[in-house]
């Protein structure tokens, strides 16, 4: 019996429906993203499932910043970024005094089938925002922006 081996990209791309906000996930393991399905009801009605790793660099492109909704909630400590053009949630950031952090919503990878990622679920409900802060900046991926 043969066994079909998968391959995983090094640079996984992804991006809302449209194009306008569009990403490579620099990814640096052997196995495929763990996707955490996050309890929060902003998260729960989307149906998103965020990925990210410390090691993981993000390259974000904006074509039109203008049709991009930055949406905060709760703490308003991350920007939840949805497209005003196709509506698709593509990520998450979190600005810091030296870097920008990022989780990528795994619902909008173009070259990596979702099948091949373990999922968890995850509750960050009792997190307070010190807490909070410090779990982005120690497991979110690094985010750069550039210029279309």
């Amino acid at each position: 019996m043969s066994s079909t081996l998968l391959t995983l990209p090094a640079v996984i791309s992804g991006g809302c429906h449209c194009g306008n906000l569009h990403y490579s996930l620099h990814w640096p393991l052997a196995e495929a993203p763990t996707l955490r399905a996050c309890g929060c009801d902003y998260c729960t009605r989307h149906g998103a499932l965020w990925t990210s790793h410390p090691e993981a660099e993000v390259r974000l492109c904006i074509d039109n910043e203008a049709a991009v909704l930055p949406y905060r909630f709760g703490t308003a400590s991350a920007d939840f970024l949805v497209c005003r053009r196709c509506g698709i949630l593509t990520l998450t950031r979190c600005e810091f005094e030296d870097a920008l952090r990022t989780v990528v919503n795994a619902n909008t990878f173009d070259n990596l089938a979702l099948t091949q990622c373990a999922r968890i679920n995850t509750d960050f409900e009792a997190e307070d925002l010190e807490q909070r802060l410090a779990r982005r900046r120690r497991n979110w991926s690094p985010l750069t922006v550039v210029a279309p």
